[in-house]
């Protein structure tokens, strides 16, 4: 059964029907092959309304309408300004700063996609007026925007959180770790490019300048305030927070800024209703169809084929690494953690592996394999806003790559870096 219903599937999507319709007739096909005919699809659905029902799933739809007032808006403009003011004289500092710029933006919007139209709109003509390789340049931001995936308010962190029922909090917390490193790691091989390539420096900001921008930066700088210390002061849940930030964001961009009217918000709010509606019925038909591959014992078959039941800790790990990895290479990040997430969840509990720390690898793997060719996600939305041919887009990603792969592999061995702000966190 397993083999007809991914069959099915893969010729679907070669036919070229979006993500949702392969998931929803896997399912469909699953159910009627398993209880031999139409009877059950009740259960069907109540599996597809259940896999939407919980209450966390609030804080997905919440974060994207904050992230696309800001995007709208001042925010994204006033950090770049700001790192700008601190780095931007730097060998390579242009390049360091967009990678800044990308974390901190990622710090308030939780979206890849959100941080590559509001980073790399405004800062890919700068860098290309100051000398750096067009390929570099989409390659840094389409990388760099990754790490909105890992840095809280991730909504890759909330979608693993409610398909393996782990805490969202300490996902939140263990993913800045990984996040910095990664900011660190682009910017030394930022400037290696910039020493290599003889990119020239731009002046160096007077203390004025950048006092100014520090105030400007003042308000955006409020959203992780809130996500982080609202959420481990004990003052928001993850949900909360969410809700707190699109309140935020509007009385930040409507009356403080005065950037967005009446009118731009409506605009905004039903934008986020359309991907909401997609992102919700990725979950039902994904919570669906994980629940019929699991009812055939599908997972366990996959996983004795390869043997994982005999590897230890971290050979489970590289085994989740790859999968992940390959996975999102192909097709939605959403869609691969509702799939993949229940195959692995029981080798993950046998094992004795900690769940944030699992949860944190595939995030990780899941925004190296949105980066990544043939169908990386990010690619095709770098070549959508900057208008750019695909073999540009990619030309100069193996670099940006194999850093996030070391990452990946320093973090199966050094968990600590993701876990040691939980633990200090939560007192584990």
């Amino acid at each position: 059964m397993g083999i007809t219903i991914f069959s099915i599937m893969v010729v679907l999507l070669l036919l070229g029907f979006p993500m949702m319709i392969p998931l929803i007739i896997g399912a469909f096909v699953g159910f009627v092959t398993l209880f031999g005919g139409l009877s059950q699809l009740e259960t069907m659905i109540q599996q597809m309304m259940a896999g939407i029902r919980p209450a966390s799933l609030i804080a997905v739809p919440m974060f994207i309408f904050a992230a696309d007032i800001m995007t709208r808006g001042q925010s994204a403009g006033r950090l770049i300004d700001m790192v700008m003011a601190f780095v931007g004289h730097l060998r390579g500092g242009l390049a360091i700063s967009t990678a800044s710029a990308c974390t901190m933006f990622g710090a308030v919007s939780g979206s890849t996609q959100a941080t590559v139209v509001a980073i790399g709109g405004p800062l890919r003509p700068r860098m290309q007026k100051a000398g750096y390789g067009d390929s570099f340049i989409l390659a840094l931001i389409v990388n760099a925007s990754d790490i909105a995936f890992l840095i809280p308010p991730s909504i890759g962190m909330i979608i693993y959180g409610v398909v393996s029922n782990t805490s969202i909090a300490e996902l939140f917390i263990a993913g800045i770790g990984p996040g910095l490193l990664i900011l660190v790691l682009f910017s030394i091989y930022s400037w290696i490019y910039a020493v290599r390539n003889d990119v020239p420096t731009e002046d160096r900001a007077d203390w004025g300048t950048r006092l100014r921008a520090v105030r400007g930066a003042l308000w955006p700088l409020g959203f992780p305030a809130i996500i982080i210390g609202g959420i481990y002061g004990g003052i928001f849940s993850p949900t909360e927070a969410a809700a707190a930030c699109v309140l935020y964001a509007i009385i930040l961009e409507m009356v403080v800024f005065r950037e967005l009217d009446l009118a731009g918000l409506y605009r905004t709010a039903k934008s986020t209703g359309l991907i909401t509606a997609v992102v919700f019925i990725l979950v039902a038909a994904g919570a669906a169809f994980s629940w019929v591959i699991s009812f055939a014992q599908i997972p366990q078959a996959i996983l004795a084929g390869v043997g994982i039941d005999e590897m230890g800790q971290i050979g489970v790990l590289f085994v989740i690494s790859i999968a992940f990895f390959i996975g999102c290479m192909f097709v939605d990040p959403i869609v691969v953690i509702l799939i993949l997430v229940p195959i692995f969840a029981p080798v993950v509990g046998s094992v004795g592996l900690d769940p944030v720390l699992v949860g944190t690898l595939i995030v990780l793997q899941v925004a190296i394999g949105s980066a990544t060719p043939p169908f990386g996600c990010d690619i095709f939305t770098a070549i959508a806003v900057f208008k750019r041919p695909y073999w540009e887009v990619i030309r100069g990603t193996p670099p940006f790559i194999v850093i996030l792969l070391c990452v990946s592999v320093a973090l199966i061995f050094f968990p600590q870096i993701a876990l040691f702000l939980r633990d200090l966190a939560f007192d584990k």
